[in-house]
């Protein structure tokens, strides 16, 4: 029996995670596990979201309930994780749980990689354009979540290249180009039949995600 994948995107700042993951979604349909989305939609008295309202991280433990549930409510389908994991023992929980023979998933890592010269120069332009994160505004911030994504996300990037049994790509997406890049990086996954036409750089366009 085939194994349904999770094809796990990740990247640092600007590397536009969400915008190839709504784009993927509108070519193939894949099921969308959006960590942040998924978080901010917990109902007020769930364990995780009080903990977000004292202003705390939701601890690991907490995390891999509400990420196997979500990846299991997607049922027999292939999906799309965005925005986990952000470090190493969340990358080897990961592993741990979903690479084995016995295992219903295949897991696939794509690394949308750019250098952080170009991370800074969109999040800029972000920010010129009155897109982006709230917090891009602010160069403190910027040069933190740069800086965290240093020295926890990428080492989980790389043991996730070199953990057996995952099956991972690394897709430079630094040129200007979006569609280029998206192409690029159905190319690395395997991914045929693109209809060009319906690739978006603006998410708000894309369906099902119009209300958002």
């Amino acid at each position: 029996m085939a194994k349904n994948k999770i094809m796990v995107l990740m990247g640092g700042q600007g590397a536009g995670k969400g915008t190839h993951a709504k784009n993927l979604i509108a070519q193939k349909g894949f099921k969308y596990v959006e960590t942040g989305a998924i978080l901010r939609g917990l109902p007020p008295e769930s364990p995780a979201k009080q903990i977000m309202a004292r202003g705390e991280l939701v601890p690991d433990t907490e995390l891999f309930k509400i990420i196997d549930d979500a990846i299991k409510s997607c049922g027999n389908a292939d999906m799309i994780l965005d925005g986990f994991p952000r470090n190493v023992e969340q990358a080897k929980w990961l592993v741990n749980q979903y690479v084995s023979l016995k295992s219903p998933y295949d897991i696939h890592v794509l690394h949308l990689s750019l250098p952080e010269t170009v991370m800074r120069e969109r999040i800029a332009n972000r920010v010129k354009e009155g897109g982006g994160r709230a917090d891009d505004q602010d160069p403190t911030v910027v040069q933190k979540r740069l800086a965290e994504f240093k020295t926890k996300t990428l080492p989980a990037i790389e043991f996730l290249q070199n953990a057996n049994g995952v099956h991972f790509y690394a897709v430079d997406v630094s040129q200007p180009n979006f569609t280029k890049n998206f192409l690029n990086v159905c190319s690395a996954l395997g991914i045929g039949g693109i209809d060009r036409s319906k690739i978006r750089v603006n998410v708000a366009e894309l369906q099902p995600f119009k209300q958002r």
